[in-house]
């Protein structure tokens, strides 16, 4: 069992906040504070094929399951691990074929339960905290978040009923609560989906919105390296939530999500607000405060809308969204503004989708400069723009430019990812192309 770095911290009563993690030595920026093994995890459908399905490792070649012909392996030795995971939800796609689709969450789930029976003992995903004590806050779950718990019950029973011995209803109830609360999703060097997992070492750390450690994947252990300098008896904090947004938004996206308000430094200063709130220059006219305040409702909507519309509309149509909001919002709104860089990330992935290559360059070339202000260093969301803008680049050969932005993401990796990781290898590789 892999223990780097776990000596050095441990589990405390943190004021105001319940258990947390504490160090007991110093961490420079960089370091591994600590690496876990995920406890249960499942990759996402739309991975199957590209990446494998036991280790996560992507690679052209892979062998499918000669069953379900669904999930996809590296190796025997890879298909012999993930038999014991993979065996009821085998059963399940066999019998269902085209019909079986649970969610992300109720597969994780049936892995959880699984693995439950199984093994009895503590994991070694489990050295400071254990997944019966993730929590579920099911006293504070409004009548939306109980019906999707409703639901996601009645689709393990519908799909995994034959396969797995389930455990009482209660109990269900407090894993899919607790499994929301505290589960993560597994992403790739562009923060592509990869997959859902639970990490109960991780899950002990607390939010700050000026986080000292960041979280990455090798495949699927997680691992926690220093942002910032952490001192012994320092509390070691995590993020939570995309940190890009005001602190008003940030707070709501918390309360909703995890049931508790920040306090951190950033929260109470809001340093950043300004910034990220800012408005056009030279107007012949300066906006009214409840110009603004109708404005940033605007925004809030049709962030929504997009969200919503991405399951239903084609992708010319979401662009119009994009393009038609974004011309809305710059009438007041400068195009530093998060909510204006919101929108311009949507149109730049649809950009990519369509291979419409100048269309993404042109809002990834506004997006990259507010990221690396708005965002703390050494941030995912800056290393992934900078990675999809140099690759774009060297696409439409422009060497150049596509080596000077390869080299600021790999800046950020190297810290967050750490310097042996096989994503910093594989730019390098590029660059080197």
């Amino acid at each position: 069992m892999k223990t780097e770095g776990i000596e050095g911290t441990e589990r405390f009563l943190s004021p105001g906040k319940g258990r947390g993690l504490r160090a007991l030595k110093h961490f420079k920026v960089g370091d591994l504070v600590f690496a876990c093994p995920a406890y249960a995890y499942v990759l996402t459908v739309n991975e199957r094929a590209a990446h494998c399905e036991f280790c996560f490792t992507r690679r052209e070649g892979l062998s499918k399951c000669g069953k379900c012909k669904q999930a996809y392996y590296c190796n025997v030795d890879c298909q012999k691990g993930d038999w014991p995971m993979h065996k009821p939800e085998c059963a399940a796609m066999c019998m269902y074929g085209e019909n079986w689709c649970p969610s992300e969450t109720v597969r994780l789930v049936a892995r959880i339960i699984v693995k439950q029976k199984v093994h009895k003992d503590r994991s070694p995903s489990e050295r400071l905290l254990g997944l019966n004590e993730f929590e579920s806050h099911l006293d504070k779950l409004d009548n939306e978040k109980n019906e999707m718990n409703e639901t996601d019950i009645a689709a393990l029973h519908h799909f995994y009923s034959r396969h797995i011995d389930f455990p009482d209803k209660a109990t269900l109830n407090e894993l899919f609560a607790g499994v929301n609360n505290n589960g993560f999703t597994i992403e790739d060097e562009e923060l592509s989906h990869l997959g859902s997992a639970v990490f109960p070492d991780v899950a002990l750390m607390n939010h700050s919105c000026s986080p000292n450690v960041i979280v990455t994947y090798k495949g699927t252990t997680a691992e926690v390296r220093a942002v910032q300098d952490i001192s012994p008896g320092d509390e070691i904090f995590n993020s939570y939530i995309d940190l890009l947004y005001p602190t008003e938004d940030r707070n709501e996206r918390l309360i909703d999500s995890y049931f508790f308000e920040c306090d951190c430094k950033e929260c109470t200063t809001k340093s950043k607000d300004k910034a990220k709130m800012a408005l056009r220059k030279n107007l012949s006219t300066p906006p009214k405060p409840e110009e603004i305040r109708e404005m940033v409702r605007y925004a809030k909507n049709v962030i929504e809308e997009f969200r919503r519309a991405k399951h239903y509309k084609t992708p010319n149509e979401l662009l119009e969204i994009c393009e038609l909001s974004l011309e809305k919002m710059g009438a007041i709104f400068a195009e530093t503004n998060v909510y204006m860089l919101h929108m311009m990330y949507q149109a730049m992935g649809v950009c990519l989708y369509l291979q419409d290559w100048d269309g993404a360059m042109k809002y990834g070339e506004k997006i990259i400069k507010p990221y690396s202000v708005h965002y703390p260093p050494y941030s995912l969301n800056t290393a992934s723009m900078y990675l999809k803008l140099g690759r774009l680049y060297l696409g439409m050969e422009k060497k150049s430019q596509g080596v000077k932005a390869l080299k600021k993401a790999l800046a950020i990796m190297e810290i967050a990812h750490g310097k042996d990781h096989h994503y910093i290898a594989e730019v390098k590789k590029e660059m080197e192309e």
